[in-house]
């Protein structure tokens, strides 16, 4: 049986977006859809005198806002398998534990309640780092959510820590039916002497190279498995959390690893996985590198 597609739900309309966005995604995967919203409303329910037979105001909304969510992911794509669920727990909580059952978590960017300017809601940001499936954050632009570019990118860090990254992201074009560019940021030393420029260009040169064999190397499973993908190698100079937003503008899914930190509970998302989720032009996902 296939793992289901989860989507946190709240109402907001980051939420909303997420579930359209989730939807297109569980057609394409062929996947169920599974929409959770996490209320603790049972915490108010001592507060109802009882001898009464009304039932708290939270608890409605939730089933509401569940059913709500469930009846427009049917509208967008009536042949999706789609079902919801109230769960009496924290946002975090409830998709962390959908996690181990879940194909990937999809959140939106911003929960109902948050600060407007906020560029990134505490629920993704640590649903992002904790969970140990893919976590998809639906952000960015209209047209890099709705898939008008066509084209996946990854971001490929060496072989070992971007392997389960560049399988999700090559299925990820596969099914798409998109280009992959695999990209891999190289640094030039820097304050290299004036006069000693060809040494700095040849140094320039071999970090390149460098770049493109670790490219090579992290690509070769996953496109010996899935060939047909058109997968574009891009061994690009400049910080990697630089040169990757830019590579977000023209991206319909920018996809990085993380790895699991040695005694603690959680991810080591970095630099890079950070400024992604604030600031990226198209939807992240975050894969988690199994230990």
């Amino acid at each position: 049986m296939d793992l289901p597609l989860v989507v946190g739900v709240d109402g907001s309309d980051s939420s909303l977006t997420a579930v359209d966005w989730a939807v297109d995604e569980a057609a394409r995967q062929r996947l169920p859809l599974h929409l959770v919203h996490a209320s603790r409303w049972e915490i108010y329910e001592g507060a109802q005198p009882s001898f009464t037979t009304d039932r708290p105001a939270e608890e409605v909304m939730a089933e509401h806002i569940v059913a709500s969510c469930v009846e427009r992911a049917r509208r967008r794509n009536p042949e999706v398998k789609v079902s919801g669920k109230v769960l009496a727990e924290d946002a975090i909580s409830a998709l962390l534990r959908a996690g181990p059952e879940a194909f990937a978590l999809v959140t939106g960017s911003r929960g109902r309640g948050e600060i407007a300017g906020m560029l990134l809601g505490s629920v993704s940001l640590a649903v992002a780092a904790r969970a140990v499936c893919p976590v998809v954050v639906v952000r960015g632009k209209e047209p890099n959510r709705r898939g008008a570019l066509g084209r996946i990118v990854v971001g490929v860090g060496d072989a070992t820590g971007s392997a389960a990254a560049v399988r999700f992201a090559v299925r990820e074009a596969e099914v798409r039916g998109c280009a992959l560019t695999a990209v891999r940021a190289w640094r030039n030393p820097s304050q290299e002497p004036v006069d000693h420029m060809l040494i700095a260009d040849d140094a320039a040169r071999l970090r390149e190279e460098r770049a493109s064999t670790g490219l090579d190397d992290a690509l070769r499973e996953a496109v010996r498995a899935h060939p047909q993908v058109d997968v574009q190698r891009q061994p690009l100079e400049g910080p990697a959390h630089r040169v990757l937003l830019k590579a977000s503008a023209e991206a319909d899914l920018i996809v990085v690893g993380a790895q699991r930190r040695h005694g603690h509970f959680g991810l080591q998302l970095g630099r890079v996985a950070h400024a992604l989720l604030h600031h990226s032009d198209c939807p992240v996902a975050v894969v988690p590198q199994p230990v």
